[in-house]
């Protein structure tokens, strides 16, 4: 991305969204904010132009309304003034999965899915063909082990890990950059609207420190950022025997433990 190019935000109101928004403008790049609440994106916008003097749009939308999306969509794919896609939108839907109702979970898939592949999608071509530009998918630690809990919530996230390796594979011999973020819990108002009381989790991360954090990984261009690991060993040690694994299953015939018995 070069240095004055605009950056496009997702879920930007408030949150992981507004903090990217913040040192995005910080460093000298025009801003379009997208996010359901206009009034919220106002105030943001009107207070990054008085502190940082940046370009800054609001484009308020429902991510989870076709209508909406189609219109960020289609801003992705003609503004070629547009190098940066962050794809932060979100939302978390806690507790057993066969007390959650149908409609629920859909719209968990429709916005934490079905909207950040779609964006990801009108961006891509784009950047491929102009050789540069940037993908940051907000993806979650939730998604790696199941043992969480927030079952359909932490299989968006997976999905959001996966679609990122393979879109940096595909796309990095382009020129364009795609990074996955795995937060750990992080005090945004995501658990407030999924009825938790975030003052009876002490050991949220602070918003401030994730991006600060998730931007180091940016700037270094990993490919995998994942700011609550203190030992990047780990992450390495799990990468290698998923690359081991890959390796095994590579075969013609079924292993010799699922072959009939004689």
């Amino acid at each position: 991305m070069t240095s004055h190019s605009t950056v496009l935000i997702t879920g930007a109101s408030t949150g992981i969204g507004a903090a990217y928004a913040e040192r995005f403008a910080r460093r000298g790049h025009s801003l379009v904010l997208v996010a359901r609440d206009k009034a919220r994106l106002e105030s943001l916008a009107a207070r990054l132009r008085a502190e940082t003097g940046a370009a800054v749009e609001v484009l308020p939308a429902d991510l989870t309304q076709p209508g909406e999306l189609a219109a960020v969509e289609a801003r992705l794919r003609e503004d070629a003034g547009i190098e940066t896609l962050i794809n932060n939108a979100g939302a978390a839907l806690l507790g057993n999965f066969v007390d959650q109702s149908t409609d629920d979970v859909a719209r968990l898939v429709a916005l934490n899915t079905t909207a950040l592949v779609r964006l990801a999608s009108a961006i891509a071509p784009r950047l491929a063909h102009a050789g540069k530009g940037a993908i940051v998918n907000i993806s979650s630690v939730v998604g790696l082990a199941p043992e969480f809990g927030a079952s359909v919530y932490g299989a968006t996230k997976a999905f959001v890990l996966f679609l990122s390796q393979g879109l940096s594979l595909e796309l990095a011999p382009k020129g364009v950059y795609v990074q996955a973020v795995l937060p750990a819990g992080t005090r945004t108002e995501i658990w407030e609207r999924a009825g938790v009381d975030v003052d009876a989790m002490p050991d949220l991360m602070g918003v401030d420190e994730l991006v600060d954090a998730a931007l180091v990984g940016f700037d270094r261009r990993e490919v995998v950022t994942i700011p609550p690991l203190h030992e990047a060993a780990r992450w390495d040690a799990l990468n290698a025997a998923r690359q081991t694994l890959i390796a095994d299953i590579r075969q013609a015939h079924v292993a010799e433990r699922y072959r009939p018995a004689a």
